[in-house]
């Protein structure tokens, strides 16, 4: 599968590649399942605010920490940013309706996809951010034919 491995120097440039990814995104015009992972602070929020502004959000773009979910109702798509830092159980997910949030025309973004092993429906495409002595090291791996089309475009 393909993969791409960038550098990125400080938020201001995570933000600017989530809309570069977001481009890609909107461009293949199908529902996209990504997982994000990386240490608390890594970037994963920055990034997701990048892609979802992007994709046409003109409001705040925050952390989904204590909620679990933000839904991003736009007119041509429905993103959801969950952050599964604080779920307890993978079982807690089927009692909010998880699989329901997957379906046509939906971007799913999903901060720490571990804790939801075994519920969530495999990721498309996972992007993994690391700190690096200066900046951050971003690896995005694509998981599908559909993640792997849009990685082409990158």
């Amino acid at each position: 599968m393909k993969s791409i491995t960038e550098t990125l120097a400080d938020d201001s440039q995570t933000t600017a590649f989530g809309r570069k990814f977001a481009a890609s995104v909107m461009q293949a015009n199908v529902p996209l399942c990504v997982y994000l992972s990386g240490d608390l602070g890594a970037g994963k929020t920055t990034l997701s605010r990048g892609i979802v502004q992007a994709m046409g959000h003109q409001g705040n773009v925050k952390s989904p920490t204590y909620t679990l979910v933000e839904p991003y109702e736009l007119e041509d798509w429905n993103i959801y940013h969950f952050d599964l830092y604080r779920l307890g159980d993978p079982e807690e997910l089927e009692f909010m309706g998880i699989r329901d949030y997957f379906n046509d025309k939906t971007l799913c973004l999903v901060e720490w996809p571990d804790k939801g092993a075994g519920i969530l429906p495999q990721a498309d495409i996972k992007i993994n951010i690391e700190y690096l002595e200066q900046g951050r090291k971003i690896n995005l791996t694509a998981l599908s034919e559909v993640g792997e089309n849009i990685l082409l475009q990158l």
